[in-house]
């Protein structure tokens, strides 16, 4: 099963880039893992929320093949313990999915079409953060699930 994460814009922040870095060569372990980055909308500045979100929409619907298992990053997805979503992703897995893809939105979160598209949401924590700081949160949280899976040290209880 293929694992992908889409996001809106570059992350601009060094220590959560390096973060990334980090935990995706630690995932290539277990998975394949591909982040697929989505331009900025441009001018976003002049336009209206609804019509940003349009646009980011129609720009991660691009990103995601028909037969992607699509799950959005949202605040008011499921919430899962670590060693739950391990169970989630194990899960996942024996379903003889393809592609899962992950997907994370703009600022001012999801288009109506995105949402149609889901197969699911799952929220990362009730608070909020940053979109960038999702990012690392999200990859951290994968990798994991895969040391949870193969009963390796890097989690406790």
């Amino acid at each position: 099963m293929n694992i992908s994460l889409v996001v809106i814009g570059k992350t601009n922040v060094d220590y959560i880039e390096k973060g990334i870095e980090v935990y995706k060569k630690r995932i290539s372990n277990y998975n394949r893992f591909d982040i697929e980055v989505i331009a900025d909308i441009k001018n976003a500045k002049s336009l209206t929320v609804d019509l940003i979100k349009q646009q980011e929409g129609e720009a991660i619907l691009k990103q995601i093949a028909k037969f992607d298992y699509v799950v959005l990053l949202d605040e008011n997805g499921k919430e899962f313990s670590s060693v739950e979503f391990a169970k989630w992703i194990d899960k996942l897995n024996f379903q003889s999915l393809r592609s899962v893809c992950f997907v994370v939105g703009g600022a001012y979160g999801f288009s109506d079409e995105v949402y149609k598209r889901a197969n699911t949401k799952l929220s990362i924590s009730k608070m909020t953060f940053s979109h960038q700081m999702i990012r690392l949160l999200f990859i951290e949280q994968l990798y994991r699930a895969y040391t949870i899976q193969n009963n390796e040290p890097y989690h406790h209880q």
